[in-house]
């Protein structure tokens, strides 16, 4: 300690700093202070903190950075947070100084005099002009930004100004901030040492392919970090205005059809069945499924099978940028999927061991099912040869549900590329089977069917386990009109997806492997919604 130089605080005001805003950073007393006794206190309780089921440990600074526009200057801060259970996560704060009393009261991380001004470090994206800073940052970049800070934009981002941002919505993960109410720029809070896949697959899907459904790419800001790894701090889109997300607009289709079962005095039990995972027309959907759920939602279920398609499509069709080219199924990829699938299962079984206590009626018998069946779920992950399957790897959306597709004018527009919040940066590049991304909307279907059981059951006459068995019904007909209309599609575009047998191994495989991990979110969770992917895997198990 003896090394180091005097403390620069002043005695009467423990947070006096006698050096410029410009230089703050430089100080190393400064930054003891702010990591050890302020941010921990901080960090904890913004939305965007995804270690509240971990003890933090310590916060280091792993990486600081100018964002700074002449003479105007914040810090963008790399913050990483260790766990006393030995790992780490990295997080991205900007940081201003403020000195008006009446700003951010909510956001505030300390109060601080420097050069005896008395004001308050504060999250910067609360602050209008470094919103501004970094727009027109992106606005200006060059083509070949060799800097550190690294600003790019598309073609696309031309000819226009600054005019107004806000914040928009409450996001958990992220906080995205809507500029001139014309695109929207997401600043990655938890990052990581590699481009994020939300900005390489925006990227290419809006440059390279020109995919129309999808926001399209406008720009971004990266830093080059001290072992010259390019990290993403922020993607900039054009803003698709909507009519809301397709799990709202889904939830509202399906009050309606349950709801009909009274108004039009459908007989549960008379309702035709279809076999799973039979891929239909809409002309082969019996009259009585139309007339009791109408024309308009299997419209909507073959736009985004289309859509979907598509998707895959531009994602299949790319033979020069190896990370994007399509791959074989081969050992390496086998390994890797049953090393992570066992653990994520042992996981889950440990989950549900732990919380049988809090689940009871349909819950508890599916709990116990799964349990009694245990051994048969793992061979299924484990006995299998993927080296055998004839289609093709790709990279995937990797965590695609009904939340993360807008609806606007009878359309869909998909999102957010960054994949599954549990897995490594890693491990969201991996290519895997398109049906991977099918099966999730699968599940979202599901959820959708349970949720809105679950939220109205007074609204309803009929007993739950009615619903259940007119839920189950109309979900068959959904994933088959969608698998009648996509393997269509993805067939005249020569994406190889395997023959039907294969197609069928690797759907039921990735709703398992789905309903799998959706158990652990919901018995930590909301243990009655457990009844869900535990109805999901049943499905899976006992067909």
């Amino acid at each position: 300690m003896s090394s180091r130089k005097p403390l620069a605080v002043d005695v009467k005001t423990p947070y006096n700093f006698n050096v410029p805003w410009e230089e703050l950073m430089e100080n190393e007393d400064f930054v003891e202070v702010f990591l050890s006794d302020v941010l921990e206190k901080y960090i904890v309780k913004q939305r965007w903190y995804g270690g509240k089921s971990s003890k933090l440990k310590y916060i280091e600074l792993s990486e600081y950075f100018r964002i700074q526009q002449k003479e105007e200057v914040y810090y963008g801060l790399i913050l990483e947070v260790n766990f006393t259970e030995a790992f780490y996560q990295h997080y991205f704060l900007p940081i201003a100084f403020v000195t008006n009393e009446d700003f951010a009261k909510d956001d505030r991380i300390l109060p601080i005099s420097i050069q005896e001004q008395k004001g308050y470090i504060i999250d910067a994206i609360n602050l209008e002009a470094f919103r501004r800073v970094v727009f027109e940052r992106i606005l200006t970049a060059v083509p070949n930004d060799r800097t550190r800070v690294q600003y790019k934009k598309s073609s696309l981002f031309e000819d226009c100004e600054y005019e107004s941002s806000r914040f928009m919505g409450m996001e958990q993960s992220n906080t995205s901030i809507i500029y001139n109410d014309k695109c929207v720029l997401k600043f990655f809070r938890r990052i990581y040492a590699d481009r994020n896949p939300d900005y390489e697959m925006s990227r290419f899907l809006s440059e390279k392919k020109e995919f129309k459904n999808t926001p399209a790419y406008l720009g971004s800001m990266q830093i080059k970090d001290q072992e010259n790894t390019n990290i993403t701090i922020a993607l900039m889109n054009q803003l698709v205005p909507n009519e809301g997300d397709a799990w709202d607009y889904m939830l509202k289709e399906l009050h309606r059809i349950f709801s009909n079962l009274e108004y039009k005095r459908i007989q549960i039990d008379k309702l035709p069945k279809t076999d799973r995972f039979k891929r239909l027309g809409i002309r082969e959907i019996p009259p009585q499924i139309i007339d009791w759920a109408g024309l308009n939602v299997f419209n909507k279920i073959q736009k985004l099978a289309k859509r979907t398609a598509e998707m895959h499509i531009a994602l299949g069709s790319e033979f020069e940028d190896t990370s994007f080219t399509p791959a074989r199924f081969n050992g390496d990829y086998t390994v890797w999927l049953k090393n992570r699938l066992l653990y994520q299962f042992q996981n889950r079984l440990n989950a549900v061991e732990n919380n049988m206590h809090k689940l009871d009626g349909l819950a508890l018998e599916l709990a116990n099912e799964f349990l009694e069946k245990k051994n048969d779920i793992r061979k299924r992950f484990v006995n299998f040869d993927w080296t055998k399957l004839k289609g093709e790897r790709l990279r995937v959306h990797g965590d695609y549900h009904l939340g993360q597709i807008l609806v606007k004018d009878e359309d869909f527009y998909i999102i957010d590329f960054e994949g599954e919040p549990e897995s490594t940066i890693r491990d969201r590049k991996v290519k895997q089977p398109p049906l991977k991304d099918v099966a999730g909307l699968f599940r979202s279907f599901h959820y959708a069917i349970y949720a809105t059981i679950f939220n109205n059951q007074e609204n309803y006459k009929q007993s739950q386990d009615e619903l259940f068995e007119a839920g189950e019904i109309l979900y068959q007909y959904f994933i088959g009109l969608f698998l009648g209309t996509y393997v269509v599609e993805i067939q005249n575009a020569n994406i190889n997806i395997g023959y039907e047998q294969e197609r069928i191994f690797l759907l039921k495989y990735s709703l398992l492997e789905k309903a799998v991990y959706e158990l652990g979110y919901e018995l930590n969770s909301r243990p009655l919604w457990a009844v869900i992917p535990l109805k999901g895997i049943s499905n899976i198990i006992n067909h």
